[in-house]
């Protein structure tokens, strides 16, 4: 039987390993896995090695105080994999995490096949980074056919897949139990603990603000099962009777297809946003030195991948000093009140999706990817 292990490093990425594996899953059966992964993976079947949260951390400060428990991670997944002994190495996003581990897997175990998924981001920075891939990663599978050139010029093998992200969503799921009436903004706070930490407080401010002043709105927060407690630990207390927090991803994905509007924390999620012809803000902070350290870092001028690619700011962007519960009200009440300039970013948004999509399945196309390794 073949063994393909599977590497995560944070929740948005097991949800995308799932994507890819649940079609593999169709394709070949005669596979036996291991992870380092979350609720969607075990979800599948897939046990994980140790729980995720223990590796999810945030910013460049988190990580150094963190570094030796890290590394022990780092260690311990090493040598997890080289007792399961698997086919391929299946790692996703995470790069300082998971790269890590596929460059020491690699040194002891040379034939393994290492694919990885969500290439880094190295057009944003640290693009000296990818002369060193090649030591260690056999196939990049990528979300942007732009990112292309970055990995032919160092002779990388790559396949651009698309995001899967941006497939289609047709859930039918009828949630009027949900919205009981009230038009639904859907509130994206993050997967990570340190990112909610930060950003619930402030959307807790935001909704009170939207709540003085009007009574048809129905917040849906979009949790993953690692956080939602945590959420609903920080909301309870306010005892507010619009709030749902949700886990369940078909659940969240017709709630997001009803949604008139979504905040946004910062990430590749907007992208479902944006697929699912909905407008939104993003926002984002961090603190002060790990912010400092970043924008000394980074190529681009700004943080949402939409804005990036068209270098103008189509989403609006509501960074540190302005992510704030009154910068957020005043944003998100210009749109509800301007149902035409709502139209217009989610037209531009749409023409930007039609660059990067796929013409065929991201995720289906990655599993094929993992199926030919396999069986050649």
């Amino acid at each position: 039987m073949k063994k393909i292990f599977i590497l995560t490093g944070e929740p948005s990425g097991d949800k995308l390993a799932s994507t890819v594996i649940s079609k593999l899953m169709q394709q070949n059966k005669d596979i036996e896995y291991l992870s380092v992964g979350g609720s969607n993976l075990s979800n599948l079947g897939i046990k994980s090695i140790f729980d995720l949260k223990e590796i999810t951390f945030m910013g460049f400060t988190s990580v150094m105080l963190n570094i030796f428990k890290i590394k022990k991670k780092i260690n311990q997944t090493v040598n997890q994999i080289i007792k399961f002994k698997p086919d391929i190495l299946f790692s996703i996003d995470s790069p300082d995490f998971t790269l890590r581990v596929a460059d020491k897997v690699k040194k002891i175990i040379p034939n393994i096949k290492t694919v990885h998924y969500v290439a880094p981001q190295v057009w944003i920075w640290r693009e000296g980074r990818v002369k060193k891939f090649k030591k260690f990663v056999d196939h990049f599978l990528l979300l942007f056919n732009f990112e292309k050139d970055y990995f032919n010029r160092e002779g990388i093998t790559n396949t651009f897949v698309g995001h899967p992200l941006l497939e289609k969503n047709n859930s039918k799921i009828d949630i009027s139990n949900i919205s009981k009436g009230k038009k639904i903004i859907s509130i994206f706070p993050g997967s990570r603990s340190s990112e909610t930490k930060v950003l619930i407080p402030i959307l807790i401010d935001f909704i009170k603000l939207m709540n003085n002043k009007f009574k048809k709105y129905l917040f849906v927060f979009h949790a993953t099962e690692e956080n939602k407690d945590e959420i609903n630990e920080m909301l309870k207390v306010n005892n507010f009777n619009n709030i749902e927090i949700i886990s369940d991803k078909n659940i969240k994905s017709a709630v997001l297809l009803n949604s008139i509007f979504a905040v946004v924390k910062s990430g590749t999620v907007s992208l479902e946003i944006c697929n699912s012809k909905v407008p939104s803000i993003i926002i984002y902070k961090i603190n002060f030195i790990n912010y400092l350290i970043m924008k000394s870092l980074v190529k681009v001028n700004f943080a949402n991948i939409i804005n990036i690619i068209n270098n103008k700011e189509i989403i609006p962007e509501l960074l540190q000093k302005e992510c704030n519960a009154k910068e957020i009200y005043k944003s998100v009440v210009y749109f509800l009140n301007n149902p035409d300039f709502a139209k217009k970013q989610v037209e531009s948004c749409s023409k930007t999706l039609d660059q990067i999509r796929s013409k065929t399945s991201s995720s289906e196309e990655a599993a094929n990817i993992l199926n030919k390794y396999l069986i050649s």
